[in-house]
């Protein structure tokens, strides 16, 4: 089984993250309603198996959270992917969330690079139409999307790209973001033969 335990603790937060590639539990718990949301989507999306549990420093705001969880799972992503042995490696997916549509491309490497493209409209995440308000004071920095995948493609060792293509609604090109990223991640960890991807014989 493609799993990985990770424990991460520092001064701001504190995170126990279990990852299974081929499925399995699904239980997301960051104390932070918006980011719980987009994880949960990229469950459901790629197929995983995810157990996450996040204490951060809310109080302040939501970016170490946003950010560790991104570095707690590139870290699981690239443990439990092992020697990455047979994978596909390569995947792209252009994904559309009502009128918002996004492009995600990304490349199981062995080097962490990410490409984010993506202009969103509004600064926070607000409780208005559409939208989602989080579980504590204060509401989500949109800016942190592109915190939380430049963690996870530090981590990884994966080359990410992403594109907006169209796009007005906050929410929906976010989570058009988060729905891309699942469903390219789980073709490009897909077993499809035998051998290390690579010329080099390692990634």
């Amino acid at each position: 089984m493609r799993t990985a335990d990770i424990a991460r603790k520092t001064a701001e937060t504190d995170i126990t993250l279990s990852l299974a590639l081929d499925g399995g539990e699904k239980c997301v718990d960051t104390d932070c309603g918006f980011l719980d949301h987009m994880l949960e989507l990229f469950v459901v999306h790629s197929g995983y198996g995810l157990r996450v549990k996040c204490k951060g420093d809310t109080d302040v705001d939501f970016h170490h959270t946003t950010e560790d969880v991104g570095i707690a799972l590139g870290q699981a992503f690239k443990k439990a992917l092992g020697d990455k042995k047979g994978i596909a490696r390569y995947a792209h997916v252009v994904l559309p969330m009502d009128e918002s549509l996004v492009l995600c491309a990304a490349d199981i490497s062995g080097r962490g690079y990410l490409n984010f493209d993506v202009d969103l409209p509004a600064a926070k995440v607000t409780d208005g139409d559409d939208e989602i308000t989080v579980k504590r004071v204060g509401l989500f920095d949109t800016e942190l999307v592109e915190e939380f995948f430049a963690a996870f493609a530090r981590e990884a060792g994966v080359t990410l790209h992403f594109k907006k293509l169209y796009g007005k609604n906050t929410h929906h090109i976010i989570e058009c973001v988060f729905k891309a990223f699942a469903r390219a991640i789980k073709s490009a960890t897909t077993v499809v033969g035998g051998e290390i991807p690579s010329s080099k014989g390692v990634l």
